[in-house]
């Protein structure tokens, strides 16, 4: 684990209730007939999916969302420490489940909502060609980022792939560690890195070129959501998880890179 890693750990609880408390005050500062805002802690690689599907979902119901993007793992850690969440957007289930075992997600709102992918990523302006997860290996190669496998389903992945894929000891001393799977793609924008084992769904939103990591290097990223028991917009959140999971939702979600529940994942 990174040192930034062990002091992100190590932030009060009670600062992310500030910083939450701080958006939900912005928000209802817009106008006093503006219904109080819906608090959604969201895994990263959902950022771009969620933030158009939480505009369109305040155009059609008036109710307006602030999102709390980051690592599943920290925004797990969040909730149990009495964060004011109202719907939490895990990028794997086993997080959900445990929350769920914990009392801490309401059991009948647990749901799968998608499939990520993983891809190798990097910038258009890159000499390299990096197609396989091997050529990671390659002595040209010298920088990798991926989110921190310590606390971020992406990293997990990554980490996996690269073992499965036999180049994880050579390739381990080059690894940059982003806090979520965003920033350790923003460290190969920055060309502070030379490629990045990232989310599909970010490069839909960001130029580049990429390839699919093979599905069988690595177990399933599925992820999930539920709402939270303490939430005392319960009603709302469980109106938001049906928006994702619905016609208008799956068709975003899918632009954005993401496999959907009932769809079959395509190779590689």
């Amino acid at each position: 684990m990174s040192v930034r890693s062990r002091v992100l750990l190590r932030i009060p609880w009670l600062l992310v209730c500030l910083l939450l408390g701080m958006a939900l005050a912005a928000c209802q500062s817009e106008g006093p007939d503006r219904p109080s805002p819906l608090v959604v802690s969201a895994a990263a690689d959902l950022r771009f999916a969620f933030t158009e599907l939480g505009a369109l979902f305040e155009q059609e119901t008036g109710i307006p969302v602030v999102f709390n993007f980051g690592s599943t793992g920290l925004l797990a850690q969040q909730i149990e420490q009495g964060a004011p969440v109202d719907l939490f957007a895990a990028a794997n289930v086993s997080y959900i489940e445990e929350l769920a075992q914990q009392g801490l997600v309401l059991p009948d709102t647990v749901a799968l909502y998608a499939r990520g992918r993983l891809i190798l990523w990097t910038r258009n302006d890159s000499p390299l060609s990096v197609q396989r997860i091997e050529d990671l290996a390659r002595p040209e190669v010298r920088r990798v980022a991926i989110a921190n496998p310590d606390h971020a389903p992406y990293g997990i992945a990554a980490r996996e792939a690269l073992q499965r894929a036999g180049v994880w000891e050579a390739v381990q001393p080059k690894l940059v560690l982003g806090e979520n799977v965003l920033q350790a793609l923003q460290y190969v924008e920055s060309g502070d890195v030379d490629v990045g084992i990232v989310a599909l769904s970010l490069s839909t939103e960001r130029p580049g070129r990429w390839s699919l990591v093979p599905q069988d290097l690595h177990a399933p990223i599925d992820q999930a959501l539920a709402v939270v028991t303490s939430s005392r917009r319960q009603a709302e959140a469980r109106q938001f998880a049906a928006f994702v999971s619905g016609p208008l939702g799956r068709e975003i979600m899918r632009r954005h890179g993401f496999v959907l529940p009932g769809e079959e994942v395509t190779s590689p």
